[in-house]
């Protein structure tokens, strides 16, 4: 069969929108998909979880870190900045996870009371169970002022956030006092298991994660006057 000039026409019109078409189906593909973390990356901060294990943050150089990371220095300032700007980005790593963790551990719980009851044995038990992050969150970030500007803090107001919510649910549903301002008693909560872990964090002691949750607990629930 004899081919038109109109005819090739279309023929190649048809074959350029289709390569066109898959071109871009190609080319959107990299852009949907999240980008990796390149492993360099992630050897940094593995290495800094492995340094601060035995020792304190200050005491830590860059050039230490990269060597752990078996990396050039150079790409610890590529990624982070400074080397706060990597403390930081370890903490909002663990507290990623964490919130995440305990958000979704949260969905299966009713009750305020129950509710605040996981909350702080999770707390502890995270505080416990991985001691460079309770490290970090307790004692190494908290003296540098610009933390509360980073967006890593901003995790830290969202774990926060949780158990306001949790206190606001409980005194719509009468559980909870209503005579007492909510922020007053998430900081008395956050305090609580704070200086509850201190000692052990400081000291290098294991927690007994249940013991220290009930105590703490019944404090809060039932105070701590004698019952007559």
């Amino acid at each position: 069969m004899a081919w038109s000039i109109s005819n090739i026409y279309l023929h190649n019109k048809e074959k350029s929108d289709c390569m066109e078409k898959n071109i871009k189906i190609l080319s959107a593909e990299p852009a949907s998909a999240k980008p990796s973390t390149p492993p360099s990356r992630l050897k940094i901060t593995e290495a800094l979880k492995v340094l601060l294990r035995d020792k304190d943050f200050n005491s830590i150089t860059t050039a230490e870190i990269s060597r752990m990371a078996h990396v050039n220095e150079a790409l610890i300032y590529r990624y982070f900045i400074d080397k706060r700007g990597l403390l930081h980005a370890v903490l909002s790593d663990y507290l990623q996870e964490f919130v995440a963790n305990l958000t979704f551990d949260l969905k299966g719980i009713h009750g305020a009371i129950n509710k605040i009851q996981k909350f702080v044995w999770a707390s502890i038990h995270y505080y416990d169970d991985d001691r460079v992050f309770s490290k970090i969150q307790l004692l190494e970030v908290r003296n540098f002022p610009g933390y509360f500007d980073s967006e890593t803090y901003q995790m830290v107001r969202k774990y926060a956030g949780l158990l306001m919510e949790i206190i606001e649910e409980g005194i719509e549903s009468g559980d909870i006092r209503n005579d007492i301002a909510p922020s007053s008693i998430r900081q008395l909560i956050l305090g609580a298991i704070e200086h509850c872990c201190l000692p052990a964090i400081i000291f290098d002691h294991k927690i007994d994660n249940d013991a220290m949750a009930d105590n703490l607990c019944e404090i809060l629930f039932h105070g701590i006057t004698r019952k007559i």
